[in-house]
């Protein structure tokens, strides 16, 4: 294999493939990046048990083949070379050159025979705005858990009908909700060995006695419902995990236009015309939300501007500890946010038009409230309030909602 390639191109190559590689792994094969050149073109691999990327480039191909080299060795070599053109070559059965501007490197092969081969790409189920996709992710991905001993919820729900795009995740202290359009290839079917609607499943609120929060729970021991939301009949569900595809889709939305959403009964695979990502799929199901977000005719709404409230949330959360909440105080037409302990105290108010019953305190805790804020976009939002120790539901409209459980304090 030999080729010529420009620097930043082999760069930025190297370090998309090498985003999934593991960092440490009993297989030492799942640290390489697997090279492949052939009618002008660079092709750049990686995957470990868990992801793979793929990425695609310009190159000039001068004699075409196929190298194994460690990722993380190659990925750094890659960012000293000097600027301008690249060449890299096997010049030996088991060494790769990389030569630019003077400075020459030489890596050790891995053997090819043992690596292992790259996951089968599912059906394609349709298209998705980029930019679009990743925005949703990244706000729905704030409310997934991080504790790896529950990893459904870990997860992000994915669920897929002939008009939308709905992306959901908690952790069960909060509960964040999207929904965007998207381009389905079969709208009106939902091929076979992928979940759909299921029958539902009660979900019902437990007191979390380490904070006095409210805590979101199904039936089910963890937390994790047995059964799916109420979405429409023919759709498609999945749960993936929240974190590594936000990370996917922000990269991936490095590019305008649209993703290719494939997706089977274990593997989600997220594609542009010269990217492509898969992960696999967590098992389990989320808590259904339909009941959870359903709050009937709640004793009040606050109507009040995102930026302001999100700025005093963060400067007087700086004297709560950890665990303490943020108490929101509503009268008519104010919010009075008040945080800490004994003489280490701070508060602010911030203007809030509140339709309902009048003063009305709910306390939050107050890293869970901010990121709640800072998902949203819209410069006005609704704060749903059912009063102390109770759902409270953040809105923007239908399509962006996120839902905290108040905590139980003395006094409130």
């Amino acid at each position: 294999m030999e080729l010529r390639i420009e620097q930043h191109a082999l760069t930025e190559a190297v370090t998309w493939a090498a985003r999934v590689l593991p960092t440490r792994s009993p297989v030492p094969l799942l640290g390489g990046l697997l090279l492949e050149a052939e009618d002008g073109r660079l092709r750049v691999s990686g995957l470990d048990h868990e992801a793979s990327a793929r990425v695609e480039t310009e190159a000039e191909t001068i004699r075409p083949g196929r190298a194994l080299v460690m990722g993380r060795r190659l990925l750094d070599v890659c960012r000293v070379l000097p600027e301008g053109t690249v060449t890299c070559a096997v010049d030996s059965p088991s060494r790769l050159t990389l030569g630019a501007g003077g400075a020459r490197f030489g890596l050790s092969l891995l053997p090819l025979q043992d690596y292992p081969a790259p996951p089968a790409v599912p059906q394609v189920r349709g298209e998705v705005d980029a930019p679009s996709f990743a925005a949703a992710v990244a706000q729905v991905a704030a409310a997934a858990g991080r504790d790896e001993t529950l990893p459904a919820l870990t997860g992000l729900r994915l669920a897929l009908t002939s008009e939308t795009l709905t992306l959901a995740a908690t952790d069960r202290y909060r509960y964040a909700l999207r929904t965007i359009p998207w381009k389905p290839t079969e709208p009106d079917t939902a091929p076979a060995g992928l979940p759909s609607a299921a029958p539902e499943t009660e979900a019902r609120e437990t007191e979390a006695p380490e904070t006095g929060a409210s805590a979101m729970e199904t039936p089910t021991a963890v937390g994790v419902a047995a059964a799916a939301p109420a979405v429409e009949a023919h759709s498609l569900e999945a749960l993936v995990p929240a974190r590594r595809l936000a990370e996917l889709t922000r990269a991936l939305a490095t590019e305008p236009g649209t993703l290719t959403v494939a997706l089977d009964d274990g593997t989600l695979a997220l594609a542009t015309s010269t990217r492509r990502a898969t992960t696999r799929l967590l098992e389990g199901r989320l808590p259904r939300h339909d009941k959870l977000f359903a709050l009937g005719d709640t004793p009040a709404t606050a109507t009040l501007d995102r930026a302001p409230l999100a700025e005093a949330v963060k400067r007087v959360a700086v004297v709560a500890e950890r665990d303490n909440p943020i108490h929101l105080t509503f009268t008519g037409d104010t919010v009075h946010l008040q945080a800490g302990h004994e003489d280490d105290v701070a508060s602010q108010h911030v203007p809030a038009h509140l339709a309902g019953e009048a003063p009305l305190t709910v306390a939050f805790n107050p890293a869970y409230l901010l990121e709640a804020l800072t998902t949203f976009e819209a410069p006005t939002l609704h704060l749903h309030l059912q009063g102390p120790g109770q759902r409270a539901l953040l809105t923007a409209g239908p399509t962006h909602q996120h839902l905290l459980m108040s905590m139980r304090t003395p006094g409130v």
